[in-house]
């Protein structure tokens, strides 16, 4: 005997702006994170002479392999 197959009710599906919408703010995100933990160095931060975010993040950079002294 064969059986048929039936798709799911209740699968949604995503239209190509709700796409593009999603995709940008993660990739927003991700460049964020990417300044905060691999390129902030304190000196040229965007807040400034502050050393905080560098200070916060400091282990976090080491562990995954950027230099920052």
């Amino acid at each position: 005997m064969a059986t048929s197959y039936v798709p799911q009710s209740g699968v949604e599906t995503l239209s190509l702006p709700t796409t593009a919408m999603w995709l940008a703010g993660t990739t927003l995100l991700a460049l964020l994170a990417y300044y905060f933990i691999g390129i902030d160095q304190g000196a040229v931060s965007i807040f400034g002479s502050d050393t905080h975010v560098h200070e916060f993040v400091h282990d976090a950079r080491h562990f995954l392999g950027f230099p920052c002294h």
